[in-house]
C-alpha cells in the first residue's frame, strides 16, 4: 500500500511540474496550450465562447439542410412550389446573425482593448528578427545577445528537439512587460502560444505588445509564425521566467557576458585615456 502511495505521489509531481513549469507543444495535441497571464486567460476564454457558438450554428445548418432534403424530396412535392419570397423569414435570417455579431463582439472588444491599452510596465525587451535567429535587447541594462536553436547533434539530456537554444530570454517572474519588436531582414513572427503573444516583425518598424509574466518559475516555448526562408522552421524562442534573485543574479552574468557594443567601445576608449594620462 505504502509503494502505491508513492508512485502515485511521483506521478502526480511528475504531471504537476510537467504543466507548471513549462509551456510547450505536446505530441497529438487538440487543445490550445494552457494560458498564462491576462491576455492569454481572456483570449482562450473569447475561443471556447466562440467554439460553442459556431458548433451550435453549424449544428443548426446541418438540421436544416437535412429537414429541407426530406421535406421537399422530389416523391413529395410532385409540383414544386412557386415561392420567391418570404418577409418573416428574410428578416429573421438578417436580425439573428446581426445579434450573433453583437454578442460576438462584446468579449472581442474587450480583448482588443486590452491588447492594445498602454498599461504600466515594469520592463521593456526589444526583439529583432533575422534570418534565422532571434536578437533580445535590454534596453535598460544595455545588454543584447543572439538567440539560436541547438542544433540536433548538439542536444543534451533535457532539451528539447527543434524547441531549446543557446541564449533563451530571460525575464522575472511576475512583471508586466512591454515588447518592442522589429526584423533586420524579410518579415518574421514573434509567436509565443501559451502567452498570446504574436506580432509580426518587420524590418523599419516597430511593434508594440504588452504581456504579464504569472508568478512561478516556468519556461515559454514559441516559434516564428510566418514563413521567412529556408530555414524557417529552425528559428524557435524560449522565453524563461525566474524569481527576481535568479533574475538578478542572471542580469550580472549577462551584462559581462551580453554588453552592448556602444558599451564595449565607452570600456576600450576609457582605457585608452587611462593609459594615456599613466604615460
Amino acid at each position: 500500500m505504502s509503494n502505491l502511495k508513492f508512485y502515485i505521489s511521483l506521478l502526480t509531481i511528475n504531471l504537476l511540474s510537467n504543466n507548471a513549469f513549462a509551456s510547450e507543444p505536446k505530441p497529438w495535441q487538440m487543445d490550445l496550450q494552457p494560458p498564462s497571464g491576462i491576455i492569454a486567460e481572456t483570449a482562450t476564454d473569447l475561443h471556447n465562447f466562440l467554439l460553442v457558438v459556431i458548433t451550435l450554428i453549424s449544428l443548426f445548418v446541418l438540421a436544416l439542410l437535412v429537414y429541407v432534403c426530406w421535406r421537399y424530396k422530389e416523391n413529395s412535392n410532385k409540383v414544386p412550389s412557386k415561392t420567391s419570397h418570404n418577409t418573416i423569414i428574410e428578416v429573421l435570417w438578417t436580425v439573428i446573425p446581426v445579434l450573433i455579431l453583437v454578442v460576438i463582439a462584446v468579449p472581442s472588444f474587450k480583448l482588443l482593448y486590452l491588447q492594445e491599452t498602454d498599461k504600466k510596465y515594469d520592463m521593456v525587451v526589444k526583439v529583432t528578427g533575422a534570418q534565422w535567429y532571434w536578437n533580445y535587447e535590454y534596453p535598460d541594462e544595455k545588454i543584447n545577445f543572439d538567440s539560436y536553436m541547438i542544433e540536433e547533434d548538439k542536444i543534451k539530456d533535457g532539451q528539447k528537439r527543434l524547441l531549446d537554444v543557446d541564449n533563451p530570454l530571460v525575464v522575472p517572474e511576475g512583471t508586466k512587460i512591454k515588447f518592442l519588436i522589429t526584423g533586420n531582414d524579410v518579415m518574421h513572427s514573434f509567436f509565443i502560444p501559451s502567452l498570446a503573444v504574436q506580432v509580426y516583425s518587420i524590418a523599419g518598424r516597430i511593434n508594440e505588445v504588452w504581456t504579464e509574466i504569472p508568478k512561478g518559475p516556468k519556461t515559454y516555448y514559441g516559434q516564428c509564425n510566418q514563413i521567412c526562408g529556408v530555414n524557417h522552421a529552425y528559428m524557435p524562442i524560449v522565453l524563461k521566467s525566474v524569481s527576481k534573485e535568479d533574475y538578478k543574479k542572471w542580469l550580472a552574468d549577462a551584462k559581462l557576458k551580453f554588453a552592448n557594443v556602444d558599451s564595449n567601445i565607452k570600456v576600450v576608449m576609457n582605457n585608452e585615456k587611462v593609459i594615456k594620462e599613466i604615460n
